[in-house]
């Protein structure tokens, strides 16, 4: 038995000393790496000496097995390579290069290359995918009759066979808007021709809709067919606003008490409230009822009961607040801008008639280049 357990041990340490023996000498480094576009990157070495070697020069080959970066550990002197890559700090025995930005070029099999003294060269490759995220901008609103335009981008266009844009409605139906391929032209679907343009683009792409419908409302997938990590989609949504257009109107239902209505039709509803100057001779608070039209917009009517006299007193005002408003719109329907205006009116018209009057003197005095005309013209403007 002890025999046996001496074999036994005498084998694993023959084991551990073969695996020593195999590490040595070793260089390690990662067999894949992915690296996103436009960005820094960072690639490392490293290499297992045997005792006695010492370390001479470690070399860099790029994807076409060009020299990429060279040095000799310890002398930053040494240091030559192509402008876009850069020696980065490391431990011993250990080498790592940046490259600057990342791009699709730079995708492929990198070689490092330790010159080992009185050994040899020894080397590892490591292999760089480069890879890119769909971006989009955050969520848009559009008003009804205008333009809206939905963009997002892929930093890979090298890598793309196709765009394509669908639109899902809020009630989860999801159709195909346009599509952009490699040699060819955009092709919009024939429900948005006419109305809606796509960019003739593989990296930035814009959807343009005018004029935006209701109906537009819904999330957009902007979805890219690459070829070697399949497809890459984002999604932005679109919400469509109906700007309000309030209407003011008032009747008497009794004795010194009017009925007074706002009324807006928008998208979403509107909220109306009522602003009245100084003075609250109302009879109860306002009362709301909201209508929803087939088209998706919604009647608002608010409407307020006041005593009649209120009317020619102060002022009275509907204000609208809407999402799609900077600031909410006033209709006034007090009596006392109607005095003003007439007031307005009739000083305009007199004025107006007064420069008739001289002009049609002047002609004639002109006509008759008599001197008296001029007395005449003279009296009748007094007379005016």
């Amino acid at each position: 038995m002890m025999i046996q357990a001496s074999c036994w041990i005498y084998l694993k340490v023959c084991l551990v000393l073969w695996m020593v023996g195999q590490l040595q000498g070793r260089v390690t480094a990662p067999e894949r790496l992915e690296a996103p576009v436009e960005k820094p990157f960072t690639l490392t070495c490293s290499v297992s000496r045997e005792r006695g070697e010492s370390l001479r020069q470690v070399r860099w080959l790029d994807v076409q097995n060009q020299t990429l970066l060279s040095y000799q550990p310890g002398n930053r002197d040494s240091v030559s390579g192509q402008h876009h890559v850069e020696l980065a700090s490391s431990p011993k025995d250990t080498s790592a290069i940046t490259i600057r930005r990342v791009g699709f070029r730079d995708e492929g099999c990198y070689t490092c290359i330790f010159d080992l003294h009185p050994t040899g060269s020894k080397q590892g490759q490591t292999c760089l995918t480069v890879t890119s995220q769909v971006t989009v901008d955050s969520n848009k609103t559009a008003v009804s009759g205008k333009r809206a335009s939905l963009s997002c981008s892929y930093g890979l266009p090298e890598k793309v066979q196709q765009i394509v844009w669908k639109h899902t409605s809020p009630q989860g139906e999801s159709t195909e808007v346009a599509s952009f391929a490699k040699r060819s032209d955009p092709m919009i679907e024939p429900p948005y021709q006419g109305r809606v343009w796509l960019s003739a683009s593989l990296s930035d792409s814009q959807l343009t809709i005018q004029p935006v419908a209701i109906q537009d409302e819904g999330c957009y997938t902007c979805l890219y067919d690459t070829l070697a990590e399949g497809p890459k989609s984002s999604v932005i949504c679109l919400s469509t606003y109906v700007l309000p257009k309030p209407q003011v109107s008032y009747k008497t239902i009794t004795a010194g008490v009017i009925e007074a209505n706002c009324t807006s039709v928008s998208r979403p509803p509107a909220e109306i409230v009522w602003n009245v100057e100084r003075d609250n001779r109302t009879m109860g608070p306002p009362v709301t009822t909201q209508l929803p039209q087939g088209d998706g917009t919604t009647l608002v009517i608010s409407t307020l009961t006041v005593q009649s006299g209120l009317l020619k007193d102060v002022s009275v005002k509907c204000l609208v607040h809407h999402k799609g408003l900077e600031s909410p719109i006033a209709v006034s329907m007090n009596t006392k801008i109607g005095t003003a205006l007439t007031i307005l009116i009739s000083v305009t018209t007199v004025a107006a008639l007064l420069v008739m009057s001289l002009c049609f003197c002047l002609w004639k005095c002109f006509l008759r280049k008599e001197g008296k005309c001029v007395k005449n013209c003279r009296q009748t403007s007094e007379q005016v």
